[in-house]
């Protein structure tokens, strides 16, 4: 949260989301634990969440948002940065771990399972050793920049997919390189 991380790879959850509201012409209301918006897609309701928590403690706001909506644990996609993959990549699971990420860590604490699914959305490793906070917290390069809003349409594309059609199918069609 706050203006000093937009445009920031470790926001990309955050612009991911935003495209889904946009899409569907949906705002956010400023809410406990985070900004709710609720969309409508083929019939289904999905609430759009990002969470004020700081990314470190987004189980909260997640475990908060799953009662209050009564939402099953098998309707949960979070969508995340992910140093691992290469910028454009982007990798559905169904379940899985945190692979070092404290924002999944503390979606598993909080949720007690590893069992939901994820979005992760490939923001690569260009750090030396030691500044991975750095490289999270910048803007993104200038050729990433330009490519942005094509991947970002891919994960919400993705993630209308999860929506609709379910995780497999959502895996099958949109796994790997956005890119390509």
């Amino acid at each position: 949260i706050g203006a000093e991380y937009a445009g920031t790879r470790h926001n990309i959850g955050f612009d991911v989301v935003d495209a889904l509201a946009k899409e569907k012409e949906s705002s956010f209301e400023t809410l406990r634990y985070g900004d709710v918006a609720k969309v409508s897609y083929k019939g289904k309701t999905a609430y759009l969440l990002k969470p004020n928590t700081f990314m470190n403690r987004s189980g909260k706001a997640v475990r908060y948002w799953m009662q209050q909506k009564k939402i099953p644990l098998q309707n949960i996609l979070v969508i995340t940065d992910d140093i691992h993959l290469d910028f454009g990549f982007l990798r559905t699971r169904k379940k899985g771990s945190d692979g070092g990420h404290n924002g999944l860590k503390d979606i598993c604490a909080q949720l007690n399972t590893t069992d939901y699914a994820r979005l992760r959305f490939g923001i690569g490793a260009a750090f030396g050793k030691g500044r991975q906070v750095d490289f999270v917290l910048k803007p993104w390069k200038n050729e990433e920049s330009k490519a942005l809003p094509f991947v970002i349409d891919k994960a919400a594309q993705a993630s209308w997919c999860f929506m609709a059609e379910g995780i497999s199918v959502a895996m099958n069609k949109f796994n790997g390189n956005a890119m390509d």
